[in-house]
C-alpha cells in the first residue's frame, strides 16, 4: 500500500514545492506568504480527508464531486506553475553549467535566482485553468446548448425527408443541484417540437432513488409525434459500487429500467420497432450497452433479427466504441448510430470551424459530434448532465436535433 502511494506523494511534493517558489518570487509580504501556506496546507488535508471517506457502498456523493472539483482547481494551475519553473530550471543548469566552465574562478552561484517575471507568467497562465473551473462549477455545468445537424441519406424514405429527432443523453440525475436550470433544460427540450425524441442511457449514477425526485420534472417532456424511445447506458446497470448482496443489485437495475417508463419513454432491450410515416416506413433499434472498456451486454445481432440490409436503421448505443468496433462495417448496414458516454470529458475547447480538442480524444475516435465511414453515421452527443467533476468547461451539455434529408451530403 505505502509502496504505491510513494511515487504520488513525492510528485505531490514536488507540486507544491515549486507553486510555493512561484508565489514566494511574486508576493514577499510574509502575512501572506504565511496565509499561503496555511490555506494549501487546509485544502490538502481536507482533499485527502474526503476521500478516505470515500464508500464503494454508495458511490458517488455530493462530498466525492466537491472534492474533485476543488482537486482539480487547486492542483491543475499548481501543475501548470511546476512546468513553467522546471522549465525555467533547465535553463538555470544549462546556464550555470556554461558559466561555470567558462569561468573557472568566478564566484558567483552556480544557479541564477529565480527571474520575477517568469513566475508572474506561470501564475497568470495557471489562473486561465483555474478561472475555467470555477466557471464550470458555477455556470457551465448548466449552460445547455441546442445543437442542430441536418444528416443527407441517398435511401432515406420519402416520407421521412425533414424527419426532425431530439437527442438527449448521459443525464447522471444523481448530480442535479438546481431545479430551475433542469426545468429551463426540459423548456428547451419542448421547444425543438421534434418529430421523435431519443435518449441513450445514464439516467443516473449508481442508484435507482437519485432520479426519484426528478421523474415529474422529465415527465414534462412532451409527447411527440413518433414516440419517446431510449437504451440504457453503463451508469444504469449498478456496476461502480459494491453491493451487500446481488439481490440487491438486481433489484436497482430492475428499478433503473423503471425510471424510463416512468418519464414516459420506451425503453428498448435489444429489440426494434418500426417507425411509420404514411406510405414508408423506417426501423429504430436499441441495444443494451456495449463498450470496449465497460459492459458488453448489447447484442446488435438480436436487435435486428428480421431485419433487411435495405431497411433505413437507426440505432441507438450508448457507447460509440460500438460503433467503431461492431457497427461502422456491419453488414446488416446501419444508417445512423446514436450514442453519448464520452461527455466530452467536459473539458475541452471548441470553437465550430477553428478547434475541436479534448482529452477523451485520446481514448475514444469518436468523441463529440457527428462522424462518417462509408455513407455510414454516427452522432455522439456530449451529454445532459455531469459526472465526476460537478462542472463543465468548454464542451457544454447539449441537447441535438437532428434533422434526416434525403440526398447526399454536400459537407
Amino acid at each position: 500500500m505505502l509502496s504505491r502511494l510513494l511515487i504520488p506523494l513525492v510528485l505531490l511534493f514536488v507540486i507544491e514545492i515549486y507553486a510555493f517558489q512561484a508565489f514566494r518570487t511574486v508576493v514577499k509580504a510574509k502575512p501572506f506568504v504565511v496565509s499561503y501556506i496555511v490555506v494549501s496546507a487546509l485544502v490538502l488535508a481536507y482533499i485527502i480527508y474526503s476521500f478516505t471517506q470515500f464508500d464503494r457502498k454508495i458511490g458517488q456523493t455530493p462530498q466525492t464531486m466537491q472534492t474533485m472539483g476543488l482537486l482539480l482547481m487547486v492542483y491543475l494551475p499548481k501543475i501548470i506553475l511546476t512546468l513553467v519553473l522546471f522549465g525555467e530550471d533547465i535553463y538555470r543548469v544549462g546556464y550555470g553549467a556554461i558559466n561555470h566552465f567558462a569561468n573557472f574562478d568566478d564566484n558567483t552561484n552556480f544557479l541564477a535566482s529565480r527571474r520575477k517575471f517568469v513566475s508572474q507568467i506561470g501564475l497568470g497562465i495557471a489562473a486561465v485553468p483555474f478561472l475555467s473551473l470555477i466557471y464550470g462549477i458555477t455556470t457551465g455545468k448548466y449552460n445547455y446548448k441546442v445543437i442542430k445537424q441536418a444528416i443527407f441519406f441517398p435511401d432515406l424514405p420519402d416520407a421521412f425527408d425533414g424527419f426532425t429527432i431530439t437527442h438527449i443523453s448521459d443525464v447522471h440525475s444523481g448530480s442535479f443541484d438546481n431545479p430551475d436550470k433542469i426545468n429551463y433544460a426540459i423548456d428547451l427540450i419542448n421547444e425543438q417540437n421534434s418529430d421523435m425524441i431519443l435518449f441513450t442511457g445514464d439516467i443516473v449514477n449508481t442508484h435507482a432513488k437519485e432520479m426519484h425526485p426528478w421523474i415529474d420534472t422529465f415527465k414534462r417532456i412532451k409527447e411527440h409525434k413518433y414516440g419517446k424511445y431510449s437504451v440504457l447506458g453503463n451508469h444504469d446497470y449498478g456496476e461502480y459500487v459494491s453491493w451487500p448482496t446481488e439481490a440487491d443489485k438486481e433489484e436497482n437495475f430492475q428499478n433503473i429500467k423503471k425510471l424510463y417508463g416512468q418519464i414516459d419513454f420506451k425503453l428498448m432491450l435489444n429489440e426494434h420497432t418500426f417507425i411509420e410515416k404514411e406510405n414508408d416506413k423506417i426501423a429504430l433499434v436499441g441495444v443494451e450497452n456495449w463498450g470496449t472498456n465497460f459492459k458488453k451486454v448489447g447484442d446488435i445481432n438480436l436487435a435486428s433479427a428480421n431485419l433487411d440490409k435495405d431497411d433505413f436503421k437507426i440505432l441507438m448505443s450508448h457507447d460509440p466504441s460500438h460503433w467503431d468496433c461492431e457497427v461502422k462495417n456491419h453488414p446488416n448496414n446501419y444508417h445512423l448510430t446514436l450514442s453519448g458516454h464520452t461527455h466530452g470529458m467536459q473539458f475541452g475547447i471548441e470553437i465550430p470551424g477553428v478547434i475541436k480538442w479534448s482529452p477523451i480524444q485520446y481514448i475514444y475516435k469518436q468523441w463529440a459530434g457527428l462522424y462518417e465511414n462509408m455513407g455510414r453515421y454516427i452522432y455522439v452527443n456530449r451529454g445532459f448532465g455531469f459526472h465526476a467533476y460537478p462542472g463543465r468547461v468548454g464542451i457544454m451539455p447539449e441537447i441535438t436535433v437532428i434533422q434526416l434529408k434525403k440526398g447526399k451530403n454536400v459537407a
